[in-house]
């Protein structure tokens, strides 16, 4: 698999922000690896579940346990894949900006696995899962022909 093509953090940027959910979450992607990619979402007051703790709703905190384990399977795979299964953990409440760090655990023909962890503004673990994913046979880097 050395052949993957690994996207840029600007290539998985321009692809990541079609969609309007993740625009609307206000993704930025910081790096990308193969099989790894850091995300940072910015503060929405609309996040907010609890006006008096100010703290971020669990769903907000789910969406990026998922979207960031499943766009480190797309830095592996080169290709978007499909959730089939999701456990997410909460740690703490969350506030503020977010920046959720995913990896990918183990990379099958039909289905991969990958985590992610979210940390808040002052770097502590807010929440964490992993997830299933369908996972399509990989994108290989062109050949040279003669």
């Amino acid at each position: 698999m050395s052949d993957i093509i690994i996207p840029t953090a600007a290539e998985v940027q321009e692809r990541l922000l079609k969609g309007p959910y993740h625009q609307w979450l206000g993704l930025e992607v910081l790096s990308v690896g193969k099989g790894e990619i850091k995300l940072q979402a910015r503060f929405r007051d609309e996040w907010v579940v609890n006006a008096a703790g100010g703290y971020i709703h669990g769903g907000i905190l789910a969406a990026l346990v998922d979207l960031t384990a499943d766009w480190a399977l797309v830095a592996f795979t080169g290709k978007g894949v499909p959730t089939l299964d999701l456990r997410v953990d909460y740690h703490r409440p969350a506030r503020g900006d977010l920046t959720a760090v995913g990896s990918v655990i183990k990379a099958g023909k039909q289905f991969s696995s990958a985590e992610a962890r979210v940390f808040d503004s002052e770097g502590r673990l807010v929440a964490s899962g992993r997830g299933l994913y369908a996972t399509p046979a990989p994108t290989a880097a062109p050949t040279a022909s003669a």
